[in-house]
């Protein structure tokens, strides 16, 4: 027997032991009973490969079965990780976090505790990771709101701190340390000027930017524009410097016209993050 017609005859063995029972009414059962004569019919099912099919219930209690072990064994886990932490065995903790997070991947708590893990280690950006892994479980999850907020502040992204550490005491109200460390925050974050701190890599690797770029250079009047700025760079020693500098001034002021046309609201971004700050005090806090 196919494994197709031993999936419909445990349907129909399910529906006619619950036929068999009392937990349907009158008018239920009669729809039960239409479906069962209908299944046998479109899968030609004997009488002996009714015998045949599978048992879904049984099938059931095992999953169950094992889903609970696969916890119980993810908490385990999770619980040595703990041990590994206080032992400062960081790298230790992390794998031990990282298999119950493979066991049991909806547990919020696995991925937090992983972020302190990373954040022990130095590896900042993993820890960020874990800690928005365990808010997208839980987005209420205070210590992950906290522990995000101590990531952030050691990758000096001081203003995505300060609003972490505010969403952690505003979940709880009486942990003195994200009160301490919301005021730190704020404070690095007013040394600043409330400017965030410039990430030229993240720039760099912005689609928006790079989808700008390559328009611009694939536009015959910007190739133009370039392979005559490259004619006066090698002309003659003579000329090239007023020559020289105007056609930097001609690329630049056709460069800045080709982006505001392309995406005015990369630029305004690029503007608000190279602006200084209102009133002074733009020097990065000493760390």
């Amino acid at each position: 027997m196919s494994e197709v017609k031993a999936v419909a005859a445990g349907i129909v063995n399910f529906l006619k032991q619950q036929l068999d029972g009392d937990a349907l009414n009158a008018e239920y059962r009669e729809s039960v009973e239409v479906a069962v004569q209908c299944i046998e019919t479109a899968y030609e099912l004997s009488t002996d490969e009714l015998t045949k099919g599978v048992d879904l219930l049984q099938l059931v209690r095992q999953q169950t079965a094992g889903a609970a072990e696969q916890r119980a064994e993810a908490e385990k886990l999770k619980n040595d990780g703990n041990e590994c932490m206080k032992k400062e065995q960081f790298r230790e903790a992390l794998e031990k976090y990282s298999r119950a997070i493979e066991l049991d991947p909806r547990n919020s708590v696995y991925f937090c505790n992983r972020a302190a893990a990373h954040f022990k280690l130095g590896e900042h950006e993993g820890a960020v990771a874990d800690c928005m892994a365990a808010l997208a479980l839980q987005p209420n999850y205070g210590k992950a709101h906290g522990r995000l907020g101590l990531a952030l502040t050691a990758l000096d992204r001081d203003v995505e701190a300060r609003a972490a550490f505010a969403r952690a005491v505003q979940l709880e109200p009486d942990n003195e340390s994200y009160k301490e460390n919301l005021r730190l925050a704020e404070e690095k974050v007013a040394q600043r000027g409330g400017r965030p701190s410039m990430d030229l890599g993240g720039l760099l690797q912005n689609p928006a930017l790079l989808n700008m770029a390559t328009e611009m250079l694939s536009d015959p009047n910007m190739q133009n524009l370039i392979s005559g700025l490259m004619n006066t760079n090698t002309g003659a020693p003579a000329a090239a410097g007023g020559t020289n500098v105007n056609a930097l001034l001609e690329a630049g002021q056709a460069l800045a016209q080709q982006m505001q046309a392309v995406n005015p609201e990369l630029v305004e971004q690029l503007r608000r993050q190279m602006r200084p700050p209102q009133g002074g005090g733009g020097n990065p806090p000493s760390q």
